[in-house]
């Protein structure tokens, strides 16, 4: 049987009781990595499915704040002892992508998915999800999320496909009474021509 539980600690802190998924563990594994070098924020499909939403996805969105190359260097060759870029080759290029705008995609070696599509924040609404994160604990593990508002907002207001609005129904249930009304208007108002 399926094990599931979610506690809100605080307006910031989910604690999650579940059994781990195959794209949760590859979650954690780039996790590991990733946050030795940088802030991050998980967003799109995968904070539903983390949170219990049933579907699946080949592909984790994770955003960073920006950085200069040798630090980014450093980051990629801590990552490729067990992840490769598909669709580069050179740190360099790798960097030109991210840089240009263009979200760089990681698998574990000999594998296409999952993948973890990485990209530097770009936008307003990128530097919002970095500075409103919440955090999930799962286990010994902490993750970094889009706070649930800004996560229902931007599928409401800029995804607005069928899966993402089903995404954000699923949201708003489980975290019904804990979520900020006012905010998630707010965050659709700040997003509205994005």
């Amino acid at each position: 049987m399926y094990k599931y539980s979610m506690r809100f600690i605080s307006k910031n802190i989910i604690k999650l009781d579940k059994e781990l998924s195959d794209l949760d563990i590859f979650t954690i594994d780039f996790i590991k990595i990733l946050g030795h070098y940088t802030d991050y924020v998980l967003v799109s499909g995968y904070v539903s499915i983390l949170l219990g939403r049933a579907r699946s996805s080949e592909d984790v969105d994770i955003t960073i704040p920006k950085m200069n190359f040798d630090k980014f260097e450093k980051l990629l060759t801590n990552l490729k002892k067990d992840f490769y870029c598909l669709n580069a080759e050179t740190d360099q290029e790798i960097y030109n992508y991210i840089s240009d705008k263009i979200a760089v995609r990681f698998a574990k070696k000999g594998k296409v998915i999952p993948n973890m599509e990485l990209k530097f924040a770009k936008n307003r609404s990128d530097m919002l999800a970095l500075k409103t994160k919440i955090i999930i604990q799962l286990g010994t593990i902490d993750l970094s999320v889009s706070q649930l508002e800004l996560q229902i907002a931007f599928k409401e207001q800029v995804l607005k496909s069928p899966k993402d609005i089903e995404d954000a129904h699923h949201l708003r249930q489980i975290a019904k009474g804990k979520l900020d009304v006012e905010l998630i208007a707010k965050h659709k108002g700040i997003l509205n021509g994005i």
